[in-house]
């Protein structure tokens, strides 16, 4: 049996989306944005359990509009974030119990499929750290504080960072209990913890264009335009 616990996080403001509602929340053709990768987890033999980590107001509503509305039982805790990311992880981390490898991902990507599970868990057996990814279709420029471009990095090896992130378990909640002794304020996802704190390489496994991350009202326009593909 995989041991194998899925981090679901909740918790932003989704200030871009110039919404009353939380991204997340978001109804998409009738069910809110995070039920979808909250279903592809449920349905999954790679996932064990999953801990939902939400806004502390809306603990309750989760447990009750989500998880038991849509009958996710494989959600084994629903809890309250922090303020960063990094403290939501971290809150993630706390309550994984007896599990192997953990996957980290935003509640905000409805489009997380099986495949991209399986690649991701192949390769986190051998490697210990894997981030699902793309390689970007546009080139990339490196500016400077007065926008003026300083480098122009070789395409093929600019790759855009997805979730779910995927670690063995002791590697990271180390490499998170290192870090927040120190600035976190640099600290926009989960690898970077273990890069700079372990000394390990973190591989990229191939993720999906369609992986979006809902972030703005475009983005909106898209995912229902892969819903009615």
């Amino acid at each position: 049996e995989c041991r194998n616990t899925a981090i679901v996080l909740a918790a932003g403001q989704g200030k871009r989306m110039h919404s009353k509602i939380q991204k997340q929340f978001i109804e998409l053709d009738g069910m809110p944005v995070l039920c979808y990768s909250l279903r592809c987890f449920q349905e999954s033999p790679l996932i064990r359990d999953v801990i939902l980590v939400t806004g502390e107001e809306y603990v309750s509503w989760c447990r009750e509009e989500i998880v038991k509305k849509y009958g996710f039982t494989k959600v084994s805790n629903v809890i309250a974030g922090g303020k960063e990311r990094y403290d939501s992880v971290y809150a993630g981390l706390c309550e994984c119990r007896d599990c192997e490898y953990v996957l980290i991902h935003d509640g905000a990507r409805p489009f997380i499929t099986d495949e991209i599970l399986k690649r991701v868990y192949e390769q986190v057996q051998v490697q210990k750290a894997c981030v699902v990814g793309m390689p970007v279709k546009d080139t990339i420029k490196l500016i400077n504080k007065e926008k003026q471009i300083k480098e122009s990095p070789d395409r093929s090896l600019v790759w855009q960072a997805q979730t779910p992130q995927t670690f063995e378990l002791s590697l990271i909640v180390e490499a998170f209990e290192r870090q927040l002794k120190e600035d976190c304020s640099h600290i926009t996802d989960d690898a970077m913890v273990v890069e700079k704190q372990m000394g390990v390489p973190v591989y990229m496994v191939e993720g999906s264009y369609n992986n979006i991350k809902i972030t703005t009202p475009e983005d909106l326009v898209i995912a229902r335009a892969f819903l009615n593909v």
